[in-house]
Parts: C-alpha cells; structure tokens; sequence
C-alpha cells in the first residue's frame, strides 16, 4: 500500500557540473598476492595527488571493478572522508573500459582525465595540460607524461597539416630522467637513447611546445570527444583493441590532436611500493582552487574523414623510405633517422 506522495516527484535535478572530472578504474581482486600487495597504497598515493595538485576543484569518480570487498570498503570510507565525489562498485570483473563506461556514458564536465589507478600526479600537471587545449585549439586529448613512440600513433591529422610547417620538428627530450622511469615501470630493463634523445614537438600559440602522440594510461580529454565511441560495450577486460577504439581513436574520429605536454608532470608508478614514490608524493604541495578557468573551443568533425587520412598516411610512411624522408625534413641528421624508422 502507498501513503501519499513521493516528495521527490516532479523535482528536477541539482545540477553540480564541474569543470574538470577523473575518472580511474580499479581492480584490486586480493592484497594478499604479491603482485597486488601494494596496489591499494598506490592507488592512494595517486588519487591524494591528483586532489592535491589539481588546480581546478575537480570531481573524482572511481569505478571498482572487481575488487576484493576489503578494498570496496576502504573506498566507501574514502567517499565518506570526501576524498571520492562517485563510487561505482562492480562486484564481477567486467574489464577496464566497460567500468569506465559506467561513468563515462553520463560525464557532463568540459574536461575528462582518464587515468590508471597507478598515476602518480606532480604539481603543475593541471596547468600543463590546459596550457596545451588554450594554445591549440584542435587538441582533443593530452597527456601530462611524454612519452616515446608515439609520434606516428593516430597523428596523421597533425602530420598531413604541418608536413611543410618549421611548426612541427623534433625537439630534445626535456627529461630523459623521467622517460626512462617510465620505461622501468612498465618494465623494460632500461631505455635507449634513441629514445630520449629527441621527440617530435608541435609549436603553440604561445611558442611554447607540445609533444605529438599521447599515451593512454593517463590523458585529458574534451568531452565531445567521446561522442564517436562504439555504441557497444568492449570485448575485451584489458587491452586487445579496446583503449585504441574507445579512448584513442574517438580522438580522430572527432578531428581532434593527440597531444603531450614537453615537461614531464606524472609518474606512472607501476605495482611495487618504492621508496621514490613516498619521497615524491610527500613533497607535493597542495594548491589552491580556482574557478577562473578557460573556455576551450569545441571540436569539430572535418568534411574529410580523419580516418580515411589515417589511412593514407599510413600508406604514405609503407612506402620504401618515406618514412626516413618525413623525419630529415623535421630536422633529424642520418644516424637519428635509421635509428627512429625502425
């Protein structure tokens, strides 16, 4: 039986948009085995310092995705302490992207950072980052860590643009340190120096650079970007296919610029507890909030189809020698482009 009225009916809803919302997915499904032992710590190091340097007074959603209930219950208690604005608790592992799905699907901020659980964020990276969508207007997602092979990864649009532009040319590396930190994390035994030697940079508004290619284990977004993504859910738990058709592709599907800001602003830490990460994340400072943020224009589908250019370009780069021909042009002598063709 019911009583009189819902006194909800008819309401309309409270809109609290943010400027700026995280999104990081979780799967901790133990913190008994070795491989994820440290993992929930690290997670905290990471979502601290995403609160902590942060300049824009950013929403924070965190999908668990099969996590053990001990780690599902620390996350309520973070939510309680106001450290987690949304919490998302899958108790079946349904694969990263589908629990990212589960937010991203209603996002209505102007920005989203998609990041692995494992990020740790330095201070600056927020300014670094609008830095890059203020001062190239056609950047639909940025990555606050450079990193290496990505200059020909769903770049076309930018290559077939500035081919013949002094705009776009290979630059040294900023902070071969961090880059070959980054290489360790993911485990490769160390970095070569082709590598972090040079990177190939765009020239800004504001003559500063950016870096071409953008990685996914930590990236900001507009959100039209995510307009173009499979209506469909992803086959895949992690990896396969699954971040190249819903975080990366979408990019160039909607004409945007898959863009690194030139200094490094985040670590990626890996699953190991190491006393660097401690040190580092204790001397973060924490910043104060601003609401003056900057208005980014809005990404707009080009007549030609970004794909079909993709494909062009990379038609043009099988090619025997072309490749080499593109990087001499950007200013690399002959040992730099046998090296980088490879």
């Amino acid at each position: 039986m019911r009583v009189g009225n819902n006194p909800n009916n008819q309401q309309e809803i409270d809109k609290q948009v943010a400027f700026h919302r995280a999104l990081i997915p979780l799967y901790i499904p133990n913190e008994e085995d070795e491989y994820f032992r440290d993992a929930f710590t690290i997670f905290t190091y990471c979502i601290k310092s995403l609160i902590k340097t942060s300049i824009s007074p950013l929403k924070i959603s965190v999908i668990s995705n099969g996590s053990a209930a001990s780690v599902n219950n620390k996350l309520l208690n973070m939510q309680q302490q106001g450290l987690i604005d949304e919490l998302i608790i899958e108790t079946e592992g349904i694969g990263k992207i589908n629990s990212l799905l589960k937010a991203l699907r209603t996002v209505e901020e102007r920005l989203i950072t998609i990041t692995d659980a494992d990020v740790l964020f330095e201070n600056g990276w927020e300014e670094g980052v609008l830095e890059v969508f203020e001062n190239v207007p056609r950047a639909g997602a940025v990555c606050p860590v450079p990193v290496f092979r990505k200059h020909y990864n769903l770049t076309s649009n930018i290559w077939l643009k500035y081919l013949f532009s002094k705009k776009l040319k290979f630059s040294p590396v900023k902070d071969p340190e961090a880059m070959t930190r980054f290489a360790l994390s993911i485990g490769w035994p160390r970095l070569d120096k082709k590598y972090k030697e040079v990177i190939a940079t765009l020239k800004m508004k504001n003559g500063k650079k950016a870096v071409v290619g953008c990685s996914h284990f930590v990236a900001t977004y507009k959100r039209e970007v995510f307009t173009e993504i499979p209506e469909g859910n992803s086959l895949f738990k992690i990896r396969g296919n699954s971040e190249y058709l819903y975080t990366d592709l979408p990019v160039l599907k909607k004409g945007g610029y898959r863009l690194s800001t030139y200094d490094n602003y985040a670590f990626h830490m890996g699953n190991k507890l190491e006393d660097w990460m401690t040190d580092s994340f204790e001397k973060l400072q924490t910043v104060d909030k601003t609401e003056d943020l900057p208005e980014l224009p809005e990404l707009r589908k080009p007549f030609i189809g970004p794909v079909f250019k993709e494909k062009v370009f990379g038609f043009l780069l099988s090619k025997a020698g072309m490749k080499k021909r593109f990087l001499k042009m950007k200013g690399l002598n002959k040992a730099q482009c046998e090296a980088l063709s490879s």
